[in-house]
């Protein structure tokens, strides 16, 4: 049952005593998205991320109080763009607040929030399959650039050198 809701959407940066719910949230997203979930690589991962807001930052969206979401922006660097961009890596919101305008809300927030970074494009993924989000998306202003995003993990030694730089 989908929850009606008046007012505002708040966003509120995560915090480490917000863990749990994130992971609550993320794990949810996963299995949506049949994403492998591994439930301690996703927590170092958080930790990691909420440690280092140079490296993106963490949102949970909010109403009344009560959280309904959230959103993980990703910073980086693109020639092509001429700067910094950004990447929603990941944008949840509880079934039962879908379809409200809170996604629409978030999508703004974080063009709001990538503008006062000085981020000049903002990205996202999203799945070929999932037509009524492709169409959300393009809605909000993101353009198909009839490109394939290609990933290749990269293991990294248990001590890496990277770390102690």
């Amino acid at each position: 049952m989908k929850k009606q809701f008046s007012g505002e959407t708040a966003f509120r940066q995560a915090q480490e005593m917000d863990i749990e719910t994130l992971l609550a949230f993320m794990a949810q997203l996963y299995r949506h998205d049949r994403i492998p979930w591994n439930e301690p690589q996703a927590r170092a991962a958080l930790v990691n991320l909420l440690g280092h807001p140079d490296m993106g930052l963490v949102w949970l969206i909010e109403h009344e109080a009560e959280a309904v979401g959230y959103l993980v922006l990703t910073l980086g660097y693109s020639l092509e763009y001429h700067g910094r961009d950004a990447f929603v890596d990941e944008i949840f919101i509880r079934e039962d607040y879908r379809g409200q305008g809170i996604g629409k809300a978030a999508l703004q927030f974080a063009e709001e929030a990538c503008r006062a970074r000085g981020v000049q494009a903002l990205h996202l993924e999203v799945e070929r399959s999932n037509l009524s989000a492709r169409a959300f998306y393009r809605n909000a202003g993101f353009e198909d650039h009839d490109r394939y995003l290609l990933t290749r993990r990269i293991a990294l030694p248990k001590k890496s050198k990277v770390e102690k730089l």
